[in-house]
């Protein structure tokens, strides 16, 4: 969390021109390996794959790292409890980089460099489904701005962000012609990332 704070803090005292060129170099472009010759006409290093991992630590404004923050600050405690930091730390990575690849399967010719955390923290949610069905949740409905609290267990919750994460990515405009930036399959692909391999990274009496 604070390594994406810094790095967010840092692009706010930067000029814009060099965040967009920081954006483009190290933000997941698609087109970039699918299309290596599209990547070397706009100067892009066709075979550079750090990307895959430096994506996850770039955010695009307030609310995109404010949000990520929070569910990470809300999801990832209780999950590094049950891993232990090291492995916390390669399961999260893991599942960004997953992320990655299946954003790139279902928008293989977007041109839009993908910045944020969102792929990885999707993982966490994943095995926080598993792990925390029954957790209690506190959400907030935004009714007329007003202060209605509900409380939901994680299971139903986290259903209905895998069903909204779906309907949004078989409903949401073509990224390559620019329309949406949101990495839908992304985070399903860091959700199922999650799901498949939390077991493999529990602490040994956790498991």
């Amino acid at each position: 969390m604070l390594l994406n704070a810094g790095i967010f803090l840092l692009f706010l005292a930067s000029p814009h021109q060099l965040v967009q060129n920081i954006f483009y170099l190290y933000g997941l472009i698609p087109a970039r390996f699918t299309h290596p010759d599209w990547a070397l006409q706009v100067g892009l290093p066709v075979h550079d794959y750090w990307p895959f991992v430096t994506n996850m630590f770039l955010h695009a404004g307030w609310l995109h790292i404010i949000l990520n923050m929070w569910m990470l600050w809300i999801f990832g405690d209780k999950i590094e409890d049950r891993m232990g930091a090291g492995r916390f730390i390669v399961f999260y990575l893991l599942c960004g980089v997953i992320a990655g690849i299946a954003h790139i399967v279902f928008n293989s010719d977007s041109r839009i460099p993908v910045v944020g955390a969102s792929g990885a923290i999707s993982g966490i949610l994943g095995a926080y489904f598993f792990l925390f069905p029954y957790a209690r949740l506190v959400i907030w409905i935004p009714i007329l701005f007003l202060p209605i609290f509900v409380e939901v267990p994680a299971i139903a919750f986290l259903g209905l962000w895998v069903i909204l994460q779906l309907y949004s990515a078989t409903t949401a405009t073509d990224l390559s012609q620019g329309y949406t930036d949101v990495a839908w399959w992304g985070h399903l692909g860091g959700f199922v990332a999650g799901v498949v391999l939390y077991r493999l990274f529990l602490r040994p009496e956790e498991r």
